[in-house]
């Protein structure tokens, strides 16, 4: 730990302004803000905190950065680090549920997708980069380019579950002469806090279920059907979709077609995909509850994620000065390369890349950003103006 909580809160606060794209990209932003600009922890241990989180279910970006908030200010960053990462995303969600606007037309088509050819341009930066640390050598590049064939395949989150599992048993047989002592992260997390934490996750988990409430339709009941799950899904956000819809539209909370007004509307806000929820929570409140609900389904979807990866960092903690620990690990980064790249393609480059014109902005935005260091905000207006201009 080195810093404030207010430095962290403002950080993520232009992050969560900022990061388009899903949650591959938000990791492409975070490694350019936390780890090469801020330096406030290095390629190793940032790619130890990626590799714990995508083992974990909960949204794996929003983890990472609460995990980060936590080694940077304590406690206080944590929970900044997560208020800046999703407050200007859960606010204009919110907003939607309350006034409901007409679908974006023409013109805002374009600029999302010039800040979706952002998007690609900082993923493919944060790969570049990544590989570079996390691959540096024969035996971890075999791993990620191992990890990555499947991957173009299979896009669930038990296929990146099980890639990042073959990576750690690769890690054992290949990398014990080239993995090495990584610090602790962060100091001072003892056993007790992972206890703690994965306590209250599983009496929540049992608690909102088996109380008389959940049987109504009120905030316990809602409560309930986030918390589970934010609890149960692997692969972020596209993953929680088909969970939140059963849950909420057969039993009657809102209808299909204001449901995926929602989730189509998500889609354009940077920050986390998670913050449907605050969507959903005011779509199926009572009028004079809206708020109250929209911060109830808020809090409960990324809740659980947040205990687990509290609780999971403990263990990464401990366990890092084992060199079988660190071979596992050296593993799991270098699959972690793989999963980027494969994300790279599909989602990021499929959803945003329609046209030759397309492949012309984004390899001239690389260049700049890479061999330029062009701030991104600046790659951000090239790639929103040259859209416009072509739309």
């Amino acid at each position: 730990m080195g810093g404030s909580a207010g430095e962290v809160l403002w950080v993520a606060l232009k992050l969560g302004l900022t990061s388009f794209g899903g949650p591959i990209a938000h990791l492409g932003y975070f490694e350019r803000t936390y780890v090469r600009q801020r330096r406030w922890l290095s390629v190793e241990q940032y790619g130890g905190l990626i590799s714990l989180c995508q083992l974990l279910p909960g949204p794996t970006s929003s983890q990472v950065g609460f995990l980060i908030g936590l080694h940077r200010a304590g406690w206080l960053g944590a929970l900044a680090a997560w208020v800046g990462f999703t407050l200007p995303s859960a606010l204009l969600m919110y907003a939607f549920a309350l006034f409901a606007p007409a679908k974006p037309g023409p013109l805002m088509q374009a600029v999302l997708h010039g800040l979706m050819l952002t998007a690609v341009v900082v993923v493919a930066q944060a790969v570049w980069s990544m590989s570079r640390s996390l691959a540096p050598d024969l035996p971890r590049r075999m791993i990620a380019v191992a990890a990555c064939v499947p991957l173009l395949c299979f896009h669930s989150g038990l296929a990146q579950f099980l890639t990042l599992i073959g990576g750690a048993i690769a890690g054992v047989f290949l990398c014990r002469s080239t993995s090495r002592t990584a610090p602790k992260l962060p100091a001072g997390l003892h056993a007790r806090v992972a206890w703690t934490a994965l306590g209250v996750f599983i009496a929540l988990l049992a608690g909102l279920s088996s109380s008389p409430l959940f049987q109504t339709q009120g905030p316990v009941a809602l409560a309930n059907i986030f918390y589970r799950s934010g609890a149960f899904v692997f692969g972020g956000g596209h993953v929680v979709l088909p969970l939140l819809q059963q849950a909420l539209v057969p039993a009657g909370w809102l209808s299909d077609e204001r449901f995926l007004a929602g989730y189509g509307f998500a889609q354009a806000m940077p920050g986390p995909l998670f913050t449907l929820a605050a969507y959903l929570g005011a779509a199926s409140a009572p009028s004079h509850e809206s708020l109250l609900w929209a911060a109830i389904a808020l809090v409960a979807i990324f809740l659980p994620g947040l205990l687990l990866a509290t609780s999971g960092l403990s263990l990464l903690g401990r366990i890092s000065d084992k060199n079988t620990a660190n071979a596992v690990l050296a593993g799991v980064n270098a699959a972690v390369v793989g999963l980027l790249a494969a994300a790279l393609y599909n989602p990021v480059w499929v959803s945003a890349v329609r046209s030759a014109v397309d492949i012309a902005i984004v390899v001239v935005a690389f260049v700049l950003l890479q061999r330029l260091r062009t701030p991104p905000i600046l790659i951000a207006a090239l790639c929103v103006g040259a859209s416009l201009a072509g739309s």
